[in-house]
């Protein structure tokens, strides 16, 4: 009979079950697409702020600095304890972390004069293709990590050994322009090499200052062959919370377990740590205005699909609340006939409950696959690249509905509860 009287009601009501469908639909759906999106959201966020730069700098371990860990004395004054050997840079990419390495480049720099005036020569890597011992292929190098930066001009290869990139305000000041030719001397090694303006950039800061070339030029200039002095790293990373704190502090005050974590977790203290256990000779000093930065702008990215979730969930409890209330009103005389023929309040609300419990079953499957669409639209539209699907998402949306159809469904059991069969039968 109860079976009986639910089809009933769900058949004749066809309408407001459609508009109940739609609404526990367009809730559902904004959550899913937020809880997928926010899920999958870290490594992405993270890959799109890699693009503003190295996060992790590695320097010897003699090197001295001068007013921050970017400044470092002339090399030309340095003893040879204070350089990095090139050949060890691969094992950046051979620790446990090495997939969050995006990129990195190493710098070499050496002050040599154009027409007697000093200029700093910065040498590095532009798009360089290794080949790791692992077997791994990679490409990597300065021009991905500087990707704000505005080149004109041709794209700057490593083998290219004529050619420079010139920074604006150094090209203006000595009245060169693409394709022009000029000489340096360096002055302590008395080596003197003629380069082409392959690029002129504009970055914002000292960089316009200065000439960027192909690492073997600086390191011939610079007479420090298979050297480099510094190298930029732009991983992925974890944002730091206590534990991670801690560690960066002095690691062996964690205990075994929360070494552990720590170590298999990918923050950028941990990373750090792994690259010195790699590199022996090495420093590695973590930007933190950046890791910090990063952190702080996924956490508040996910806080916003967190509240737009909760958000679209109480729209969607308001507005089945007003259905449902709406419902129970047109159907005053059949429920007050029930309750005169005997049937309990808890009857009565069991059928309705059951009622909105299977529109909202309905509606959340459909909004469970509009909103894995709409995770997909966000990830290309906003990071270019899919969204995979949580499995977790399945059963948080069954919990949404269910708490916004019974949430939603409270009015109108009031209603019913304090509704008396004589008054709707006789028509008050």
């Amino acid at each position: 009979m109860f079976g009986k009287m639910l089809l009933r009601v769900l058949t004749r009501q066809k309408k407001k079950s459609l508009l109940i469908v739609l609404t526990v639909a367009l809730g559902v759906s904004l959550a899913t697409s937020m809880l997928n999106v926010m899920f999958d959201v870290g490594d992405k966020v993270n890959q799109e702020l890699k693009a503003y730069g190295a996060n992790l700098n590695i320097v010897p371990k003699g090197a001295s600095f001068v007013s921050d860990m970017y400044q470092i004395d002339d090399n030309n004054q340095a003893t040879p304890s204070q350089f990095i050997q090139e050949d060890e840079l691969v094992k950046i990419k051979m620790i446990f972390w090495a997939y969050n390495i995006v990129d990195f480049a190493p710098y070499l720099s050496v002050t040599a004069n154009i027409d007697d005036k000093p200029v700093k020569i910065v040498g590095t890597w532009f798009d360089k293709h290794l080949i790791i011992p692992t077997g791994d292929e990679i490409d990597t190098g300065m021009l991905a990590m500087k990707s704000w930066w505005q080149i004109d001009g041709s794209k700057m290869v490593d083998d290219n050994l004529h050619g420079a990139m010139m920074g604006e305000t150094l090209a203006k000041k000595l009245n060169l322009k693409i394709g022009d030719e000029f000489t340096i001397v360096a002055p302590k090694t008395q080596q003197i090499i003629t380069l082409t303006v392959n690029n002129i950039f504009h970055s914002g800061g000292i960089e316009d200052s200065e000439i960027y070339v192909s690492l073997p030029i600086a390191q011939k200039l610079a007479d420090k062959v298979g050297l480099v002095e510094r190298i930029e790293v732009s991983a992925l990373t974890t944002p730091e919370n206590e534990l991670a704190r801690r560690a960066a502090q002095d690691p062996n005050s964690l205990s075994r377990n929360e070494w552990d974590v720590w170590y298999c977790t990918a923050y950028i203290s941990s990373i750090a740590y792994q690259l010195e256990e790699v590199m022996p000779s090495v420093r590695v000093k973590a930007i933190m205005q950046v890791a910090e930065s990063e952190g702080a702008i996924l956490q508040k990215t996910q806080l916003l699909m967190i509240l737009l979730t909760i958000l679209s969930l109480v729209c969607s409890a308001l507005a089945i609340s007003n259905l449902v209330t709406a419902n129970v009103i047109e159907r005053s005389a059949e429920i007050g006939l029930l309750k005169a023929l005997g049937a309990s309040n808890s009857a009565v609300a069991m059928l309705i409950i059951c009622e909105i419990l299977i529109i909202g079953f309905i509606g959340g499957v459909i909004g469970y696959f509009i909103g894995v669409g709409f995770a997909q639209i966000i990830g290309y539209t906003v990071f270019g690249s899919t969204i995979e699907p949580k499995i977790l998402i399945i059963p948080l949306v069954g919990l949404m509905v269910l708490f916004i159809t019974l949430l939603g469904s409270v009015p109108a059991l009031r209603m019913m509860i304090f509704l008396k069969p004589i008054d709707v039968l006789h028509g008050r």
